[in-house]
C-alpha cells in the first residue's frame, strides 16, 4: 500500500465513534468473535479496532500512515474495509487484495464504497475513478462488480454479506456454513441447568427439528448433563414427551430448508456431502435416500425459478404477503413462511449481491426475475409508513440499483399493513382494524403534494386535497 502519486491518502480516514457497517455485519454473521485472531489492514485511524478490542476480540490493526509499526502476521479474519476503493493504481490495488488474501488464514472481509454514492463524491475523473476536491481518489464499485473482482483476485467462490460487503472463505466448508447459518436456522437449544431441563430442552429440538441431535451437536454442558442417562432410555424419554404432530412439521420444515440449502448451494457453487456442516449432513440422512435424491431435489427447485407460470403459481399460493399483478411484497417478519421456491428466489439474489442490512418489504417480481427490499423504518409506528430506500438485485444479469427517497418532498407510503404480514403476526389484527376504520371513513385525504404517492395494495389514483 505505498504511494504512488501525490493523492494523501491518510485524509480517506476518519474518526469511529462505533463500529463501521462491514464490522458490525460480520459480527452479526458471527464472523467475529473472542476465539479469533483478527487483522484490521488499513485500519485507517483505528476506530474498529478499538471499538472489537472493548467487545474482547484479539484485533490488531495495521495502516501505512496511522500504525505502520503494527508488526503484520496472518490472522484468522482479515478486515479490508473501505480500502480498494481508494487506490487510484489498478495494479497496486489488486495487490493490496492479493496480500490481503495471503494473511487470511480463514476469511477474508472486503468492503467498498458504492456506485450509488457517487451523489456524495463531488470530484473529476481520473483513471478508473474520480480525483475529489481534497486529493484523494475513489473507484465506486457496483455490488456485483465487488464480488466478481474479489472472486478473479483470490480464486475463490465468495457471498455477497450485504450490498459493498464480501466474504472470501479459505475454506469451502467455512462458507457452506456460513450459508447454513443464513438459510437453515440454527437450532436453539433452551437453557439446561440440570438433567430435567436438558431432556426438556432435547424434546424442544426434536420437535423442531424433526429428528434427534447427535451428541456433538448438543450444547457440552448438556451433553454432560445427560451423559449418565443409557441411550435408549433417553430414546424412549424423548419419544414419550414430545408431540408426534409438531415433529412431524418439524421434520417437513427442515425436509424444505435443506433443499432451500442444496439449491443456494448449487447457485453458488456445490461441493461433495463431507464439506456439508454436520448438522446439514444429519438432515440429509434422516430425511432424503440419499445425498444424490436430496441433490436431485433441489436441483429441480432451482430450475422452477425460470417457470414464470411455476412462479406466479406461487405467488397465488403464498399465505403471506400482498400478491399484485406485477409481484408479491412480504414483510421481513414473514419472509421464511413464502413458499420454499419463493424463499429461494430471495436468497440466490441476497447471496449474489447482498440483502441490504436495512429493509422491510421484499419485492418479487414473479416475470424477470428480480427482487426488491424496501425499507420503511417507521412501519410499526405510523399508521401509513413512507419509504426512505429501495435496493434492487436482477437475477438474470446480477445487475444492481439503488434508489434513496431521503431527499424526495414525494416519498411512496404504505396503507394496509396488515396484508404484508403473516396471518397469525400479533399486530395483524391492529392493523387490520385500522385499514376497515379507514374504509368506512372513505378516501384517504392527501395534501396536493401528495397526489402522486403510491399505495401498495390500495390506490394508486391522484386523490385532490379536501378541506
Amino acid at each position: 500500500m505505498q504511494q504512488s502519486w501525490d493523492s494523501d491518502r491518510r485524509r480517506t480516514a476518519i474518526g469511529r465513534s462505533s463500529l463501521s457497517v462491514p464490522a458490525r455485519q460480520a459480527l452479526a454473521d458471527r464472523q467475529l468473535d473472542a476465539d479469533r485472531t483478527i487483522l484490521d489492514y488499513g485500519c485507517g485511524r483505528g476506530g474498529d479496532v478499538a471499538s472489537l478490542q472493548r467487545l474482547d476480540c484479539k484485533i490488531t490493526g495495521w495502516d501505512p500512515y496511522y500504525s505502520s509499526s503494527t508488526p503484520v502476521a496472518p490472522s484468522d479474519v482479515v478486515l479490508l474495509t473501505y480500502v480498494l476503493n481508494i487506490i487510484e493504481n489498478p495494479v497496486e490495488r489488486r495487490q493490496t487484495l492479493k496480500e490481503a488474501w495471503r494473511l487470511a488464514t480463514s476469511v477474508l472481509i472486503v468492503s467498498a464504497r458504492l456506485t450509488w454514492e457517487r451523489s456524495k463524491v463531488r470530484g473529476q475523473g481520473y483513471g478508473d475513478g474520480l480525483l475529489t476536491s481534497r486529493q484523494t481518489f475513489q473507484h465506486l464499485f457496483s455490488p456485483d462488480e465487488l464480488r466478481f473482482y474479489v472472486e478473479e483476485v483470490t480464486g475463490t467462490r465468495c457471498v455477497s454479506a450485504a450490498p459493498g460487503i464480501v466474504y472470501a472463505f479459505k475454506d469451502d466448508s467455512a462458507r457452506l456454513g456460513y450459508l447454513a447459518h443464513r438459510i437453515v436456522p440454527n437450532a436453539e437449544w433452551l437453557t439446561s441447568a440440570d438433567t430435567t431441563s436438558a431432556i426438556a430442552s432435547l424434546v424442544d429440538y426434536v420437535e423442531r427439528r424433526g429428528r434427534p441431535p447427535r451428541v456433538d451437536e448438543m450444547p457440552r454442558p448438556m451433553a454432560e448433563q445427560l451423559a449418565h442417562l443409557k441411550p435408549g432410555d433417553l430414546k424412549r424419554l424423548v419419544r414419550d414427551s414430545a408431540d408426534a404432530e409438531k415433529v412431524s412439521e418439524g421434520a417437513k420444515r427442515t425436509t424444505l430448508n435443506t433443499l432451500l440449502f442444496l439449491a443456494v448451494e448449487l447457485f453458488n457453487g456445490r461441493g461433495p456431502f463431507s464439506s456439508l456442516p454436520l448438522g446439514v449432513q444429519l438432515d440429509v440422512r434422516s430425511f432424503f435416500n440419499s445425498y444424490k435424491e436430496a441433490c436431485q431435489r433441489s436441483d429441480r427447485l432451482l430450475l422452477k425459478l425460470r417457470d414464470d407460470t411455476y412462479i406466479r403459481g406461487a405467488m397465488n399460493a403464498s399465505s403471506v404477503g400482498k400478491i399484485t399483478p406485477t409481484a408479491l411484497y412480504v414483510h421481513r417478519r414473514a419472509i421464511d413462511r413464502m413458499p420454499t421456491v419463493l424463499r429461494l428466489y430471495e436468497h440466490c439474489a441476497a447471496v449474489a449481491a447482498g440483502r441490504p442490512q436495512e429493509w422491510t418489504i421484499a419485492k418479487l417480481k414473479h416475470q424477470g426475475r428480480a427482487i426488491s427490499w424496501l425499507n420503511y423504518p417507521e412501519f410499526d409506528k405510523d399508521p401509513h409508513p413512507r419509504i426512505t430506500s429501495s435496493y434492487l438485485v436482477d437475477l438474470k444479469t446480477l445487475e444492481t440499483s439503488h434508489m434513496s427517497y431521503a431527499n424526495s418532498a414525494n416519498r411512496p407510503l404504505l396503507h394496509r399493513k396488515h396484508e404484508f404480514l403473516a396471518p397469525n403476526d400479533p399486530d395483524v389484527s391492529r392493523y387490520r382494524r385500522l385499514t376497515e376504520s379507514e374504509l368506512r371513513a372513505g378516501p384517504l385525504r392527501e395534501s396536493a403534494t401528495d397526489r402522486h404517492r403510491e399505495w401498495l395494495g390500495g390506490r394508486t389514483d391522484q386523490v385532490q386535497s379536501r378541506a
